[in-house]
Order: C-alpha cells, then sequence, then structure tokens
C-alpha cells in the first residue's frame, strides 16, 4: 500500500499528520504537485514533481495508483478514478469517498461548475479549522487501522 497526495492544494497541517502516520506505520508516502515541495527526510516519504497544467497531478497518481492504495485528494474526478481503480480517498477534510457517494459527489460538483461557467458566484470552501483537522487524522486512523487489520488476517507483516 502507498499513500498518493493530490500535494498542490493539500494543506501544510494536512501533510504533517501524513508524515507522521507515514513514519508510525512504515508506509510509503508520495506527494504529487506541480511545484517544489519541502518534506521531512525519510525514506518513507518522497515527493514527485510534474508539469504545469490542469489534471497533470491527477494524472500522475491515476495512472501509477495500484488496488489498496490511498489517495488524499479534494478532486472529485481523481477520487471516482481511484475507486473505480479499487482504491481509497479521502479528502482534506475527512470525507471519504466510496462507491456509494462518488456519483452524488460528481453530480453536485459538474452541477457547481456549470454554475460557474455561467457566472454565477458559488464561493469556495470554508478554511479548515480545527475540527476539520481531527477529522481528517480520524478518517485517516480507521481506515489505516482497517488496512491493518486486513494485512494481519491474511498473515501479511507490516
Amino acid at each position: 500500500m502507498h499513500i498518493w497526495v493530490d500535494a498542490d492544494a493539500c494543506p501544510a497541517v494536512i501533510k504533517d499528520i501524513l508524515y507522521r502516520a507515514a513514519q508510525r506505520l512504515s508506509i510509503p508516502l508520495i506527494l504529487v504537485a506541480n511545484q517544489p515541495l519541502q518534506t521531512p527526510p525519510s525514506p518513507l516519504i518522497r515527493t514527485q514533481r510534474v508539469g504545469q497544467g490542469l489534471d497533470v497531478a491527477d494524472r500522475h497518481i491515476a495512472d501509477r495508483l495500484q488496488p489498496g492504495d490511498l489517495v488524499i485528494t479534494a478532486d472529485i474526478p481523481l477520487a471516482a478514478e481511484v475507486i473505480a481503480k479499487g482504491g481509497d480517498a479521502i479528502n482534506p477534510r475527512g470525507e471519504r469517498y466510496t462507491p456509494d457517494n462518488i456519483r452524488e459527489r460528481l453530480a453536485v460538483r459538474n452541477f457547481m461548475e456549470e454554475l460557474r461557467g455561467a457566472g454565477v458566484a458559488t464561493g469556495g470552501p470554508p478554511p479548515l479549522g480545527l475540527a476539520e483537522r481531527q477529522a481528517f487524522a480520524n478518517a485517516l486512523d480507521r481506515l489505516l487501522a482497517q488496512r491493518q487489520a486486513q494485512r494481519s488476517a491474511a498473515g501479511v507483516r507490516p
């Protein structure tokens, strides 16, 4: 299992949570961005810089994703592709994308994009607060604990 991060728009506090989780659980963490990133020194944490352009980082992640990988992204089309490929996706606010909710999320996203295209000011999400950081940490811990339990039940060593 690898953790992939759509890192261009991922808040620093969420990256910090991911750095600690990767170290604690010995899980490779790859941050993909079109700009240079500073990360703590660790053989488990690496960055992948991609070219500029719309969805370049998303495409990089989707092309390399393996079933069972986890992707951290607020990009709903990327999350849909992750789910279709057998991965898991969580957004930086701790919301887990699932086969049950992804179609609705895509529909809402597309509707909002149409409104913006028509000139309607839709605003953005509120700032990431303490509650959202805690929700992310909890969702990440639950998912990783579930994965570790599955690996243990299958007899796979960490």
